[in-house]
């Protein structure tokens, strides 16, 4: 029976019959679409006519009804009963609406593009939406795929293509580029590293040579003090166990312990000179390395490092002691000659200065007043630098005097 599916679906509603009646032009309608209509129409009065005119949807030829209205009209008993029939069996080859029960989904909705059923079309969300059956809406758009791939066939994107080749040989050519700069950076570096490791080399080796030297310095003093200490606790012990020997015994190792202590202190004792190594690899790192440019780490020279006997502050107890006092007074007496000297031009100065202020008002004229009033002020520059040698000279000699 659901090849009678349209014959079953009233053309107002595009539903299901629910209580179809019949007009008298033989056309059958749901009972709530001609009420519908007739409200529509304005047709509905407090004081009715005799008959009631109604236009029919279908072939809209003029009905004339009771007062009573729709209700006057037959029911179409036996299509309800076919409209029951159909209700009551399973139709799975049907699709159906999910919103609405046993609703065919039989009209396609231009807006949304989608088959909807007649609930859907007259209270549901599609309400007023434009309609049409589906096959009409295939046949308007059938020739549409052709009319686009037409448009998509135009020169426009033939000059589509043409750009898309460009931006990938540009891309292609930056790409290369990038490439090639990171060949670049990774030579770079990778001499950079190698400088640095050649030269990190070639300090250790300098160390290396420099502890060697040191070790060549202390450890056969270390040795021969190591070797004398081994003597001293022999001796000790011999001395020690000289107690337990007999008289006769005692008499003759006695002596002979004797001599070896004494020939053990005569030995000299090496004088303890620390040692300063030359130059130094921190101060050479942080002076003339972080001053230098990276491209040319390359060409700075590794010193050669030495050892040598650390200087020490010069010992006045090392002196002859007139010495030391002939030195002492003679850097009073210098300190005492500057400060006098340069005192005697800081106080003389200002009666100097007041002295000629005097003269110029007499005897300058207004010229003759600026320069020497410029040369004043020269003067007080040489003054103010005078002090500050003044200042240099005495703490430089109140060092020499404390050392």
């Amino acid at each position: 029976m659901h090849n009678f599916e349209e014959e079953l679906t009233c053309p107002i509603c595009y539903s299901i019959f629910e209580d179809p009646r019949v007009l008298p032009c033989s056309h059958t309608f749901c009972r709530n679409c001609l009420e519908n209509i007739l409200q529509a129409s304005g047709n509905f009065y407090i004081w009715r006519p005799l008959r009631i005119p109604l236009k029919c949807p279908n072939c809209r030829s003029i009905i004339e009804i009771a007062p009573t209205g729709i209700e006057s009209l037959p029911v179409n008993f036996a299509l309800r009963a076919i409209i029951e029939k159909y209700q009551q069996e399973d139709h799975p080859d049907i699709v159906t609406c999910p919103e609405h029960y046993r609703q065919p989904l039989n009209v396609y909705c231009l807006l949304d593009k989608k088959l909807v059923c007649g609930h859907c079309l007259t209270i549901g969300q599609h309400h007023g939406h434009p309609i049409d059956d589906l096959q009409s809406a295939y046949f308007k758009e059938k020739d549409t795929p052709q009319k686009l791939l037409e448009q998509l066939t135009d020169t426009h994107w033939t000059d589509l293509t043409h750009l898309i080749e460009k931006l990938e040989e540009q891309k292609s050519h930056s790409e290369k580029m990038v490439q090639g700069d990171k060949e670049v950076v990774l030579q770079y570096f990778k001499e950079l590293n190698d400088t640095l490791e050649q030269k990190k080399k070639s300090f250790l080796t300098a160390l290396c040579d420099v502890g060697n030297l040191i070790n060549q310095e202390y450890t056969p003093q270390i040795e021969r003090m190591k070797e004398m200490r081994e003597q001293q606790l022999e001796l000790m012990t011999l001395t020690t166990s000289l107690q337990e020997e007999s008289t006769l015994k005692f008499l003759e190792k006695v002596d002979d312990v004797r001599q070896r202590v004494e020939i053990l202190k005569q030995r000299p004792l090496p004088e303890v000179q620390p040692v300063e190594i030359y130059p130094r690899v921190s101060k050479i790192l942080k002076e003339e390395w972080s001053r230098t440019e990276i491209g040319q780490i390359k060409n700075v020279l590794i010193p050669k490092m030495k050892i040598s006997p650390k200087r020490m502050p010069c010992s006045w107890s090392d002196k002859d002691e007139k010495e030391i006092e002939f030195v002492k007074i003679l850097n009073i007496v210098v300190v005492t000659l500057i400060s006098v000297i340069l005192m005697s031009i800081l106080f003389f100065n200002q009666h100097i200065i007041t002295f000629l202020n005097e003269i110029t008002l007499i005897w300058f004229s207004e010229a003759s007043l600026s320069v020497y009033q410029s040369l004043s002020n020269n003067l007080h520059e040489v003054k103010n630098i005078l002090c500050h040698i003044f200042y240099l000279l005495t703490e430089f000699m109140w060092k020499i005097i404390s050392h």
